[in-house]
């Protein structure tokens, strides 16, 4: 798949509901080389506003996309993304019944190639900025049917943080670009 004009480079998505092993993993797959990385930009935002969030503060936090546009434009390198604007989605879904036209236009007009979805069978952890410790099923469910709607191909990720860690290696290891 192309991404606006930009070739050869490909862009993989972790994602999942909250706890379920999304950036464990992907600080593991930063030994791996090839590729470029993009941190959880929510993590960083929700931590300096100091302040409960509000709906218009997802809109911000989509900056993540826009990081990874820039980069995509820069290199031919793929990028590995921790989360993107699926689990925004979710997020605006899910809390608060509506969404951000930027975050569901542009999910469409640029998605991912690949999803690496992480299911929730791992104990959750307690987090300040976590709040669905009883809903991770549900919102893993939804992960995957937005995937599906959308088309896009995913690999399931489950087990323990090494069978995590192995099974996403080897997945990014047999994928030809």
């Amino acid at each position: 798949m192309e991404k606006k004009g930009i070739k050869e480079s490909r862009v993989i998505a972790i994602t999942g509901p909250e706890s379920s092993g999304k950036t464990t993993l992907f600080e593991q797959l930063k030994i791996l080389s090839g590729f470029n990385f993009i941190p959880e930009y929510s993590r960083t935002y929700l931590e300096k506003i100091k302040r409960p969030y509000h709906y218009n503060d997802i809109l911000q936090i989509a900056e993540q996309y826009v990081k990874e546009l820039q980069l995509l434009s820069q290199n031919k390198l793929s990028i590995i993304s921790d989360t993107d604007l699926l689990t925004l989605q979710i997020w605006c879904e899910y809390k608060y019944k509506k969404c951000h036209p930027f975050i569901t236009e542009n999910i469409k007009i640029n998605p991912p190639d690949l999803y690496l979805i992480c299911r929730p069978n791992i104990p959750w952890e307690f987090d300040s900025q976590r709040e669905n410790p009883r809903d991770r099923i549900e919102l893993y469910n939804i992960h995957l049917d937005k995937i599906k709607e959308l088309g896009i191909n995913f690999e399931i990720i489950e087990g323990d943080p090494i069978l995590r860690f192995e099974q996403s290696k080897k997945i990014l290891q047999n994928l030809h670009f």
